[in-house]
């Protein structure tokens, strides 16, 4: 299960935004849908450990990553959590192996032979084989992101973060991602939620849908019993 309740506020010179949100689920996929500037993506970075919260939690199947009335708060890297970056975030003076192995290593730790192993096994999942020696601007943007969803996938998470995962993407290879999206989450079995301001990524992928406006979760749907192309129109 995922359990979540947030509340935070950002702001710069000019205004301040405040997230007060809570919802919780067993759906291997969950869409967070609404307009940009709705919280959608700060729920993410949040759940990431990438933002002070001020109050709340985050538990995931029972393992407490966040909870502010008991001072518990895991660094990201902690968490379990794959972050699929909207722009991706690749390195872009580092191979596609070297890429999708980053989070595996450091300046204190090589690459060890059952890491390196599941690298090799992402590349050949994602059909990347070719292109392992490749830098990322010699890829198209739906290679990148098979490299970046490789990548959050190489730490094993326990939960994908995918904030906008095909923003970038024309149609016709958003629909060919979001089936693959889909073929790679049930084959390694980790639930994902996701951030969208599309109803078709929503349509094509979501178990549940939680409404995002003004920092505040709405409503909450789920497929089979709404009709989420309706709803969400």
């Amino acid at each position: 299960m995922i359990d979540i309740a947030l509340k935070l506020s950002v702001s710069d010179t000019r205004r301040r935004f405040d997230l007060d949100i809570a919802f919780a689920t067993d759906a291997p996929f969950v869409a967070l849908y609404g307009p940009s500037g709705a919280g959608k993506s700060l729920t993410l970075q949040a759940m990431a450990g990438l933002l002070p919260v001020r109050a709340g939690h985050v538990k995931l199947n029972g393992r407490v990553l966040l909870d502010s009335a008991a001072g518990i708060a895991l660094p990201p890297e902690a968490r379990g959590v794959g972050y699929l970056f909207q722009h991706y975030a690749l390195f872009p003076h580092l191979s596609v192996r070297d890429n999708i192995a980053f989070g595996l290593t450091s300046w204190r730790r090589r690459l060890q032979p059952e890491d390196a192993a599941r690298v090799d096994e992402l590349i050949e999942a994602f059909g990347l084989a070719t292109l392992a020696r490749s830098k990322p601007a010699t890829l198209s943007g739906g290679q990148q992101q098979r490299v970046a969803l490789a990548r959050a996938l190489a730490c094993n998470p326990q939960v994908l973060l995918l904030d906008e995962p095909f923003a970038a993407l024309h149609s016709a290879l958003r629909r060919e991602l979001r089936d693959e999206l889909k073929r790679v989450r049930a084959r390694w079995g980790i639930p994902a939620v996701m951030v969208s301001h599309d109803a078709d990524d929503v349509v094509a992928l979501a178990e549940e849908v939680f409404l995002f406006d003004g920092g505040h979760v709405t409503d909450h749907l789920v497929a089979g019993r709404d009709d989420l192309r309706a709803r969400l129109a």
